[in-house]
């Protein structure tokens, strides 16, 4: 086989990581992600930054109660349609006993306080030395993660972690708040604290109830406990519920308020125009063009991109049309051909990295022993994020200031990078953190921000910077294509003995880390990472199963556009390379595709579960009378997911009729929300099985509209049947885990009904 991994290069790594010390990760590792900035500098303890007025009381960076009995919790994750707001009040609710009818939420300001440690552990590899990535295993270099996350201010929403990160702490909150109304009522009644309960909005001791509105006061005044008791269960009153969501109603009577429906005094609307992908600059524009449209104000140019200012965002855009800008791309102008060349180079002749192995892999590949070998290539054309809402900040920079309304994220870096663009410190800079219309991960780029602070810097007034839909496409960090070559080694008595997995793919996360802590920009950041061994670009490459013999191993691909994080990220593919090959394998072993994943899931009991379950609900039959059943599984960020597909096809393309799925994802906070999420990923991986990618052409990808993007229509939504295992382990992630095994089961499916085997996403461009 070629493309042969460098053993000596993957040992090296190892052993690296595991002789690692404190001292030369931290300067050297640490340093290099721009995390490390003067330790002893920083200040131990951080105040909450909660606002309050005169009638309200701020117990901790998540809680304020007025004297009216309101409760209001700051949230530091970006609500962006997954219920992160309902479902972190519903736990710092459920252990203060608030009543649910008088809670507010309100995003968080940026605040150390609210850093998320443990997805910066998680994506510590995308930031560590390639050789010392599996140091943040080490006990020592996982708590100084955490401190660093801390002191950088590490506000991310992203990688399903905001329960997973934050319930403890919004526990903690609503404990602390509880226990000081308990002991303020306690001192009114002349009784033990301990003997007081806090129940809908009052505390109770025997028929003797007091309103948390009328203990603020005092309760605000006392020292809370060290450590603060926590209520016995996380299962509570609200905790755990079918709560209504919080957001719901302003989306639904049209008051809610997104980063485009701000309106300030004396504002202005600007549509903006960028280069093709690559070393773009602006060259000419027809000045002239701009005649005649009415509104029209001013057109700003920069050598990256020029952008028309109206009274209006219609006029803007259309003045682009005529300026007709010029722009001129130094290098190669990437195509679909060169994407897939690309790949394709990488797996012949690239150097690999080994992320996994165990047993013996060449061995298991003798033929000699009466193994039979299997190879397959599979893969996965670049996909939109395709959201809703299209990128847009409102700016205004005035008098040395400047505050920015954006859906973000990344609030602490994109706060940072508007202040680094305009050569300003990061305290002369609000932002407004507003909720997104749909960011699966486009968010974490700070771009419009700083594109609409420059606009308005230049205007001296405040600008609306929204992008046309061909621009959301056009400028996309974009799903990675990847490619894949699998090889399996079945044994005579049909078990799996050995697999083998090499994947080309660009080290996406390190590249979305150099645009997070180094703003780099989209033409920067691949090259900064060319080459480099990502783990997370393969995440999810590492089968659940219990293989005796295996190999994972990362071949890095520059195919010249930036990529980026997207809904399940590297998952999405993997899933689909490795459930679809073991399919195939299971087809050559003569054994049933169920049967012979069970026998591999010894030590992954959830998992199993889950895929005996769905074969109960979906009466799992590999399918009959022209409509193919696929089967296929999943586990990522503590959650567990097995899906059967109906499908089949016909003159209109691929039909599929049902779409089934047992969850395990730990212990629900809102039941509700969980299965609209899971739901709402199911369709996210139908989308990516049918569509929602794009080709190229002369670097501009090829498109621009969503209804070019063959994303599916409330007509093709097949039957979503959704049950989840009851289990009292800690919440896992809810909003990727229902995206990865879609696109595998749908293939599957398919080819019990056809006999056609698709390995290329989306699966109708395999020739359908």
């Amino acid at each position: 086989m070629s493309g042969k991994t460098d053993p000596q290069r993957s040992d090296a790594g190892q052993n690296s990581a595991r002789g690692v010390s404190r001292r030369s990760l931290l300067i050297g590792g640490l340093a290099a992600g721009g995390l490390v900035v003067g330790w002893t500098l920083w200040p131990r303890q951080y105040r909450p930054g909660f606002a309050a007025t005169d009638n309200e009381r701020v117990f901790d960076a998540w809680l304020k109660i007025a004297r009216d009995g309101q409760v209001t919790v700051a949230l530091p994750q970006a609500e962006l349609g997954q219920g992160v707001y309902t479902q972190l009040a519903q736990i710092v609710c459920g252990e203060l006993g608030a009543d649910w009818r008088t809670v507010a939420v309100q995003p968080a300001a940026i605040n150390p306080l609210f850093s998320n440690s443990l997805l910066a552990r998680e994506w510590a590899p995308a930031v560590l030395p390639a050789r010392a990535e599996q140091a943040e295993d080490e006990p020592v270099v996982g708590e100084a993660l955490e401190e660093l996350a801390t002191r950088g201010t590490f506000m991310v929403t992203a990688g399903s972690s905001s329960v997973r990160m934050f319930e403890r702490p919004a526990r903690v909150a609503g404990a602390t708040a509880r226990v000081l109304l308990c002991q303020a009522a306690a001192a009114r009644l002349d009784v033990p604290w301990e003997s007081c309960q806090a129940i809908d909005g009052f505390v109770t001791h025997g028929r003797e109830r007091l309103r948390f509105g009328d203990l603020v006061d005092d309760a605000a005044a006392i020292d809370p406990p060290d450590p603060v008791p926590l209520l016995p269960s996380a299962r509570n009153a609200l905790s755990g519920e079918d709560m209504p969501r919080l957001d719901i109603p302003a989306k639904l009577d049209g008051s809610a308020t997104f980063a485009a429906d701000v309106r300030l005094p004396d504002m202005l609307y600007a549509s903006i125009r960028h280069g093709p992908v690559g070393d773009s600059t602006l060259t000419k524009v027809n000045d002239a063009g701009g005649r005649g449209i009415v509104g029209l104000v001013s057109v700003v140019k920069t050598s990256r991109w020029v952008a028309a200012v109206a009274s209006n965002w219609w006029a803007a855009n259309r003045a682009l049309d005529r300026l007709a800008p010029t722009f001129e791309t130094t290098g190669i102008l990437p195509d679909s051909e060169s994407i897939d060349d690309a790949l394709s180079e990488a797996l012949r002749i690239g150097q690999g990295w080994s992320i996994a192995k165990r047993g013996a892999v060449g061995a298991a590949f003798d033929k000699s022993a009466g193994t039979r070998i299997f190879e397959a290539r599979y893969g996965a054309a670049p996909a939109l994020h395709a959201g809703i809402e299209t990128r847009n900040a409102t700016a205004s920079v005035k008098n040395g200031k400047v505050e920015i309304w954006t859906a973000t994220q990344a609030p602490a870096a994109t706060r940072d990078a508007v202040a680094a663009a305009l050569d300003m410190a990061a305290s002369d800079v609000t932002l407004y953190p507003m909720m997104a219309g749909g960011a699966f991960g486009r968010g974490l780029d700070p771009a419009v921000a700083v594109e609409a602070a420059l606009i308005s810097r230049h205007m001296s007034r405040p600008v609306q910077l929204v992008w046309s839909r061909a621009e959301e496409c056009l400028q996309d960090h974009y799903r990675a294509a990847a490619k894949a070559r699998m090889v399996g080694a079945i044994a005579q008595d049909g078990s799996l003995a050995g697999l083998s997995v090499k994947i080309a793919v660009p080290a996406t996360m390190r590249e979305q880390m150099q645009r997070l802590t180094q703003s780099a920009s989209s033409q920067d950041a691949p090259r900064a990472v060319s080459g480099e061994r990502d783990v997370l670009a393969v995440e999810g490459a590492v089968p659940p199963y219990a293989i005796p013999n295996l190999s994972v191993d990362h071949y890095p691909a520059d195919i010249g556009i930036p990529t980026g994080r997207w809904r399940g990220n590297a998952h999405s593919y993997t899933a689909f390379f490795i459930e679809g090959f073991l399919d195939e394998l299971a087809t050559a072993s003569g054994i049933e595709p169920l049967s012979f994943r069970m026998q591999m899931l010894t030590g992954q009991p959830r998992l199993a579960a889950c895929v005996t379950g769905v074969a109960a609900m979906a009466n799992w039959s590999g399918g009959a009378q022209g409509e193919g059943q696929g089967l296929a599984c999943h586990a990522m960020r503590g959650s567990h997911i097995a899906i059967i597909a109906n499908a089949r096809t016909g003159d209109r393309g691929v039909r599929v009729s049902r779409i089934s799925a047992v969850v395990d994802a730990g212990r629900l906070i809102n039941p509700d929300i969980a299965r609209q999420q899971i739901e709402g990923g199911i369709v996210w991986g139908l989308a990516q099985a049918l569509g929602v990618s794009t080709g190229f052409e002369g670097g501009l990808a090829t498109v621009r509209r969503l209804r070019d993007a063959n994303v599916p229509a409330l007509a093709d939504m097949p039957d979503i049947q959704v049950e989840f295992v009851r289990s009292e382990a800690d919440p896992g992630g809810l909003g990727e885990i229902g995206v990865p095994a879609v696109a595998p089961a749908i293939a599957s499916a398919l080819f019990s009904a056809s006999g056609i085997r698709l390995r290329e996403l989306p699966l109708l461009s395999d020739a359908l």
